[in-house]
């Protein structure tokens, strides 16, 4: 059985960056501040489907 993943994106200038593993217990898209290469700064990065 294969790890389903999802994108995190910048919401700033929307590009995505990471990947992380999808967990069926969260309900709620994932939020994280990480390091924007393109933005150069550490934005909030959202869940993408």
């Amino acid at each position: 059985m294969a790890v389903k993943k999802v994108a995190l994106a910048c919401s700033v200038c929307g590009s995505r960056n990471y990947m992380v593993t999808k967990k069926p217990t969260r309900t709620d898209r994932l939020q994280v501040k990480k390091y924007c290469k393109y933005c150069d700064s550490h934005t909030l990065h959202r869940e993408t489907m």
